[in-house]
């Protein structure tokens, strides 16, 4: 099975990039099953019904979130209505509405396992996120209840990422590491059959500073004054992600592959 996974889709660019190129790719690497980070996709705060429904009409299969969940307030009740849009499962019980965790049927009929999940790292203090993964990939084991299992571990430090690849080897798909929209250079399947990568970087202008106009984040780095609300950069945006082709019969991964399209990212467009 071919799965993709695409980094923190940042406002209008993002979702142009998302519109452009991922219906060609579908066809183009026989893609099952796509999920995408979507928290920055409506003004590059939060996600609303319209954005969501933009990436799922491009043939996104799964949306994720992350510390921008709810900034769009239509957010928290959409997402009660919409199954296929999760938010960090590790928040405190009773405390968000929604789910964090999913099983999806893929495009060949292949049932789909996706998680999110919080950091705790310089991030909001959420409850333990490896307690959390612990408890919804013991809830839904490969070969079992899915025939993959993806997990969006949103968070701020390397290290935080890199334990909890470790931590899922061997019983997950794919973990990718959102958040910080800066692509790193590290993928690979982990020794027990894990793909892995620190961060798959954003969908969106990298003309800017992670995704916002220049101007504001410049001024308040340079003066530590405010003068106004941070934008997203409108130039034109960079499809950022990964595929990965796994084993049917074990679900574990036999390669994985970075993903990225147009705008001004050196391109990297998987030859499947």
């Amino acid at each position: 099975m071919r799965i993709a996974f695409f980094g923190d889709v940042m406002g209008k660019a993002g979702r142009q990039a998302v519109q452009e190129y991922l219906p060609g790719l579908i066809e183009s690497l026989s893609l099952d099953f796509v999920a995408i980070n979507a928290e920055n996709a409506a003004g590059g705060f939060g996600i609303t019904e319209r954005t969501a429904n933009e990436m799922f009409d491009s043939g996104a299969d799964a949306l994720t979130l992350g510390n921008h969940a709810w900034d769009q307030s239509e957010a928290l009740s959409y997402i009660e209505r919409e199954p296929r849009l999760l938010r960090p499962a590790n928040y405190p019980p009773g405390t968000a509405p929604g789910r964090g965790a999913g099983v999806f049927p893929a495009k060949n009929g292949a049932m789909v396992f996706v998680m999110n999940v919080m950091g705790r790292l310089f991030m909001d203090p959420l409850d333990d996120p490896f307690v959390s993964v612990e408890k919804e990939l013991s809830a839904a084991p490969l070969g079992e209840v899915c025939d993959a299992a993806l997990v969006d571990f949103h968070g701020e430090a390397t290290s935080e990422k890199n334990a909890m690849g470790y931590f899922c080897d061997g019983r997950a798909s794919l973990v990718v590491g959102t958040h910080t929209h800066i692509p790193t250079a590290d993928h690979r399947v982990l020794p027990q059959g894990t793909a892995y990568i620190t961060d798959l970087g954003m969908t969106g202008d990298y003309d800017s500073i992670i995704g916002m106009d220049k101007e504001e984040p410049m001024r308040r780095f340079t003066t530590r004054m405010r003068s106004g609300r941070f934008s997203p950069a409108e130039g034109e945006g960079t499809l950022c992600g990964v595929v990965i082709e796994t084993d049917d019969r074990t679900g574990l991964s036999k390669s994985i592959h970075p993903i990225r399209i147009g705008g001004i990212l050196h391109q990297a467009e998987p030859a499947l």
